[in-house]
């Protein structure tokens, strides 16, 4: 009989106890601190995502990269005059970037194989630019 390793992973839990274990460990002064509320959290990261990349004659592949992350601070307010709104919408949104290209698998010999994506440097809170993002401009 052979014992098999089971593979290790990461619980939520297991994670959030080794959070409040540190924090308990740290001098004073940082028990004041407290932990960050993901509801709450208004700000811009770079994090890891996943997609298929696709083209028309080519097969899907599935990339892993950098993409920003977030919510920034958005109100509106009413106002006298026309459009009787006032708005402050910011986006979570590339700030640097890097593109990378790859070689989609399976596609006809008419499609140019390559694939290009931006992988983020860094995330910044600002105004939706079209060129770089899909924004929304009316409901």
């Amino acid at each position: 009989m052979t014992l098999q390793k089971k593979k290790s992973q990461w619980r939520p839990g297991l994670v959030l106890c080794w959070f409040l274990l540190c924090v308990s460990l740290q001098p004073d002064s940082l028990h004041r601190a407290s932990a960050v509320n993901l509801r709450r959290f208004i700000g811009c990261a770079v994090r890891e995502f996943t997609f298929q990349a696709k083209k028309p004659g080519c097969g899907g592949l599935h990339i892993t990269t950098d993409a920003c992350w977030g919510r920034c601070e958005t109100w509106e307010k009413p106002v006298l005059d026309p459009p009787f709104i006032e708005s402050h919408q910011r986006v979570c949104t590339y700030n640097e970037t890097r593109l990378v290209s790859v070689k989609l698998p399976n596609c006809q010999p008419t499609v140019d194989p390559t694939y290009t994506y931006p992988v983020a440097l860094r995330c910044d809170c600002g105004v939706c630019l079209t060129s770089t993002t899909e924004c929304i401009t009316s409901v």
